[in-house]
């Protein structure tokens, strides 16, 4: 039998939020996805309303479960962002079905790696992802049913409308517990090999509650989400999902002036974009002189979001509206939040002199702790790992939005995880140091610093230095050689469009620079490179990795 609304509020089942704003608010807007243009080159749009998204997902649940996809089968989702990924997904947890995601955007290689790996029982995609596994037929041995979203060509199996159960009758939430999986989310693979993080309904359920909290977000909000696994909190929170005019894998392409119509036509009041994408749409709005009154908040994540990518943004804002940098992963989120308005009149001047990026204060209920640099597993936690303010070190957080696990590798969890208890302290893999104010301030990747006979010099603090130069559109510290006898380069990208004959004079400059920094004088040696490698997601996270075997190569 389906649940009473009495008994809502006692299912931790995250489909529950979506029920609940069904019954609040019936015939507000959950999703809207553009459907084509007119002859004037005007933007349509088809919608879905809470009401309507609640019954869609009954009756795709109810369908899920007559063709056999039960609780607890692990099943891939490679669907376009839209009126069907998300009524799919809340579908498959309103049946204790296990999605699982991988962005595509990551490449072939390491996708196909993921789903093989998952071990996935059923495979609903588009017909791209289908002719993907006909090709590729090795990595889904695991696969026994296949539904195809789209047009089904010669790969046989289900459609989705064979899924839809009619007529519509409420579906019962599974009534599942705290530890149980809701979800397998893969990293993005930005940062080393993409893992599989469990997420259980408890999870999402706190990161529901924390994102609406820490952001104030009300219910009478619209939301743009240009990272398509966001669009699913916001029926949660009874807010309007716009779904964006663009490739969700590739935002640093995204068209701003699709972006900026679709701010005007709905008004947008929420966005949420990596720095690329909010670096681009702040130029182009600067320039075209346009003003998105609309807007109170912007959250931009996934890499460290320079003061002039906030500077020119806020510009394009009315003066009570804000941008928010929060600092998590796919592993802990939200974990540590702060604003345009502290970063541009406090912050950015301390970051320019070397003191890392501030990233702000934990979330309420979040614990944040900076220990001891060790690259080893830590098994047991111990408050003497934990260093005092000042001093750099790991990152680690504990919380209810932190996960617990990866799928079947406990080789991650080894060195990932620190027990404490019935729960865990996640690392980072992130260096920072905490000041007297409670603020954390990031230094980079564990993994990137560099480790010579007198020191140890960190990313970000170092390339903050020679990043004050006119001429420098970004830099990149990197060690040549194993620690602890690595020798430190700095790597410069240059301000494209500009003419930069004079090398030779930049890097004398550039020398100068670190001679007047504590961190930076032992660097002299300064490498060009004409653009730099950077992930298919945010097109912000520099790969040091590649760069190091390039910058070793040039100095051979």
């Amino acid at each position: 039998m389906p649940e009473k609304p009495s008994d809502l509020n006692n299912i931790i089942n995250i489909a529950g939020h979506l029920r609940t704003m069904a019954k609040m608010q019936p015939y507000k807007k959950a999703v809207v996805s553009p459907s084509g243009r007119n002859e004037d080159g005007l933007a349509r749009y088809i919608h879905l309303t809470l009401r309507q998204l609640d019954k869609e997902s009954d009756c795709l649940a109810h369908g899920l479960e007559a063709v056999g996809v039960t609780r607890g089968m692990r099943t891939i989702l490679m669907v376009t962002p839209g009126l069907d990924f998300i009524a799919l997904t809340f579908a498959l947890f309103k049946a204790g079905i296990i999605p699982v995601i991988v962005d595509p955007g990551m490449g072939l290689r390491p996708m196909l790696r993921c789903l093989r790996v998952s071990r996935p029982e059923v495979f609903i995609g588009i017909p791209r992802a289908h002719l993907m596994r006909k090709i590729y037929p090795k990595h889904f041995k695991t696969v026994r049913k296949w539904v195809t979203v789209g047009r089904r060509w010669f790969w046989g199996g289900l459609k989705l409308d064979d899924l839809r159960y009619r007529p519509w009758k409420p579906y019962p939430l599974a009534q599942v517990d705290n530890n149980e999986t809701a979800a397998i989310l893969f990293t993005s693979g930005s940062t080393g090999p993409a893992k599989g993080v469990v997420y259980t309904h408890a999870t999402f359920d706190a990161q529901v509650r924390h994102i609406r909290s820490r952001f104030e977000i009300s219910s009478d909000e619209v939301d743009l989400p240009t990272f398509p696994l966001f669009a699913l909190f916001d029926p949660a929170m009874g807010m309007t999902a716009v779904i964006p005019d663009m490739d969700p894998t590739k935002p640093a392409q995204a068209e701003p002036r699709k972006l900026v119509e679709a701010i005007s036509n709905h008004g947008v009041t929420n966005i949420f974009a990596s720095p690329a994408l909010l670096r681009r749409l702040g130029a182009y709005s600067n320039r075209k002189n346009i003003k998105l009154p609309s807007l109170k908040r912007i959250i931009s994540a996934g890499a460290p979001v320079t003061p002039d990518i906030l500077d020119k943004f806020t510009s394009v804002l009315d003066e009570d509206a804000e941008i928010f940098t929060p600092y998590g992963a796919t592993e802990a989120m939200p974990v540590i939040v702060i604003g345009s308005k502290e970063i541009l009149t406090e912050t950015a001047k301390l970051s320019d002199k070397g003191y890392g990026i501030c990233v702000g204060r934990p979330v309420k209920g979040i614990e944040v702790k900076i220990i001891s640099i060790y690259d080893d597993p830590i098994r047991i936690w111990s408050d003497d790992l934990v260093l005092p303010n000042g001093e750099i070190g790991e990152i680690t957080v504990k919380g209810d939005v932190v996960t617990q696990t990866y799928f079947e590798d406990p080789m991650e969890d080894l060195l990932a995880k620190i027990k404490s208890g019935n729960t865990v302290w996640h690392r980072m893999g992130d260096l920072g140091w905490q000041d007297n104010r409670g603020r954390i301030w990031f230094c980079g990747r564990k993994n990137h610093r560099v480790v010579t006979p007198q020191e140890t010099l960190f990313t970000i603090p170092c390339e903050s230095i020679f990043n004050n130069h006119s001429n420098v559109f970004r830099s990149a510290l990197v060690g040549i050689g194993d620690p602890p006898e690595q020798t430190p380069v700095i790597i410069v990208e240059l301000e494209p469009d500009r003419d930069h004959n004079g090398e030779s004079q930049i890097r004398q400059e550039l020398l100068e620079l670190a001679t007047l920094n504590v961190q930076t004088k032992d660097i002299d040696t300064i490498l060009f490179h004409h653009g730099f490698p950077v992930d298919v997601r945010h097109n912000s996270k520099i790969f040091r990795e590649k760069l190091a075997v390039w910058a070793s190569k040039q100095l051979e």
